[in-house]
């Protein structure tokens, strides 16, 4: 089982950098994507590793997460983009049945949001910096601080986390539909939820503030993207902003499908739809 999975590491590599076309859907429009920005995918590299093994009687299945580095070209640039795909394999007896990939679908549920109206708050200066809130990114892409709650679906969580690490302060402590704030074992919807964040992010006067802007060239190192991916209102997903390609469009990084480096439009995501909406915030501080 184990040599089988190998193998399917090596043609997922071959089918990244082959000029064929390819029965993967989402590599083909990582190419496309690649190919739509004068770029391309010159050298890939994936290693698996194991994360559950369920046995019953002659079945089995395996759960696995696979670790994709590529290594982009575009331009005279060259970047390594990075991707936990996370998949689960069946056998059975030693027969590979299905090979497929686990999207952790973001939750839908929309909590009840408490528009501030920002009577009687004092406004908290700050400077945000960006650099580390971009290193901050780059540290936890792939791993979880132990000082914040893990979530299934972690995305929100982790982009709080780098605002904060920034200098963004919180506010509105133990009422969670309100303000933006974590606490030991408790935390606001704001700062976990992807719809809650990026109506925070829109309303929000005092403490952590951004403006909206409508081209995501606009945005700077450490600036958050919200997602819509069905295109229904309903936000779940978002990203940070940790560098630009050759012509300043963002490269993201990003949870629950741990992401370094990642083209901003998500295109080659399984989450993708035509239908798919963006907002773009870039962060407001005092200086």
């Amino acid at each position: 089982m184990i040599d089988q999975l190998q193998k399917l590491l090596e043609q997922r590599v071959q089918q990244c950098v082959s000029d064929r076309q390819t029965e993967c859907s989402k590599i083909e429009r990582k190419k496309e994507c690649l190919a739509n920005r004068h770029g391309e995918i010159v050298k890939a590299k994936a290693t698996g590793h194991i994360t559950e093994k369920i046995n019953n009687g002659d079945h089995t299945d395996i759960y696995y997460n696979v670790h994709f580095q590529y290594l982009i070209k575009q331009e005279k640039r060259y970047y390594i983009e990075e991707e936990v795909e996370k998949r689960k394999a069946h056998f059975y007896k030693s027969t590979l049945l299905t090979d497929e990939e686990i999207f952790e679908t973001p939750t839908i549920e929309i909590p009840e949001i408490k528009i501030d109206r920002h009577e009687n708050l004092e406004r908290v200066s700050y400077h945000y910096d960006r650099r580390k809130a971009v290193q901050y990114a780059e540290r936890w892409w792939n791993d979880y601080n132990p000082q914040y709650h893990k979530f299934d679906v972690d995305c929100t969580n982790y982009i709080s986390q780098c605002l904060h690490a920034g200098g963004a302060p919180m506010r509105g402590f133990s009422n969670r539909s309100s303000g933006w704030w974590y606490n030991g074992n408790s935390w606001s919807y704001s700062w976990s939820v992807a719809h809650s964040l990026r109506w925070y992010l829109g309303t929000s006067k005092v403490g952590l503030r951004a403006r909206e802007v409508s081209d995501p060239g606009e945005l700077q190192l450490g600036d958050i993207i919200c997602y819509d991916f069905e295109g229904d209102g309903r936000f779940n997903h978002t990203t940070i902003v940790t560098a630009k390609d050759a012509y300043g469009m963002p490269l993201v990084n990003a949870h629950t499908t741990n992401s370094r480096m990642r083209y901003w439009s998500y295109e080659d995501s399984s989450a993708y739809t035509n239908n798919i909406q963006y907002k773009f915030f870039t962060i407001i501080d005092d200086d």
